[in-house]
């Protein structure tokens, strides 16, 4: 199905080069995303706009739910992980049902049963997940421990972690209780929009990317790169935690 990379040294000139753009998009990305980990945050003018309005508003929470995923570069981190090395449709389907149960549930309780989790602590734990599938790609979990954790139930686990990521991103929209089921409802669907969205995304420069011989060359990298903006989401939410 799919396969951790490993990768020796590269010594020759020519492969030097070859890792010169992968390790240059590290070197811009990590930062960005630094100053980005809020990136699928409450936007001030959304969260207005949604105190205001009563009952039920299919549309803008299908909209607002979409917006949410597509914006949250942590979710798509995790989802690029997942499907980094699935290659059938059907298991890409099975990862990703598996990832939209997950945070779906969680989302839909947390928000209807107001179940408050601090959102640093969440957010810390979403780039955990970055990081964790970051590692099974590259194989360090056969390698360190002997053994390859459950990815399935892994990938559901985690689900529900994003899941109350978004649900505290809800609560603080602090939405009116008339119509919030209905509303609740569309804005899941708005998320898995979202989801569709930004995997159709991934797919189609993935699939292009696949084609090419620099593919398993730069797939290490492309975890190791991973692997760390997971690290920077995590040690921002700590810091934030901490001087909030």
């Amino acid at each position: 199905m799919h396969g951790p990379v490993h990768q020796g040294p590269s010594s020759t000139p020519c492969a030097r080069r070859r890792l010169a753009l992968p390790l240059l998009v590290a070197f811009l990305t990590v930062p960005l995303l630094a100053g980005s980990a809020y990136a699928h945050a409450v936007a001030e003018g959304d969260k207005g706009y949604i105190q205001e309005i009563t009952g039920i508003n299919l549309l803008p929470f299908i909209y607002l739910g979409a917006k949410h995923m597509v914006t949250g570069y942590d979710h798509i981190l995790f989802l690029l992980g997942v499907i980094f090395f699935l290659y059938r449709m059907k298991h890409i389907g099975i990862y990703v049902s598996l990832f939209a149960l997950g945070h779906s549930t969680t989302m839909l309780l947390g928000v209807y049963f107001h179940v408050g989790i601090n959102s640093y602590i969440i957010d810390a734990i979403i780039g955990l997940s970055v990081v964790y599938k970051a590692l099974d790609n590259l194989g360090a979990y056969q390698r360190w421990f002997g053994f390859q954790p459950n990815t399935k139930l892994a990938t559901l686990i985690f689900g529900f972690f994003h899941g109350f990521g978004l649900s505290t991103k809800i609560i603080d929209y602090d939405i009116s209780p008339d119509g919030l089921l209905p509303n609740l409802l569309a804005f899941n669907v708005g998320v898995e929009i979202g989801q569709l969205l930004a995997l159709a995304a991934i797919l189609i420069v993935m699939g292009f990317w696949r084609r090419t011989p620099s593919f398993f060359r730069h797939a290490y990298t492309a975890n190791v790169v991973m692997m760390t903006a997971g690290f920077v989401l995590i040690g921002y939410q700590i810091t934030g935690w901490f001087v909030s």
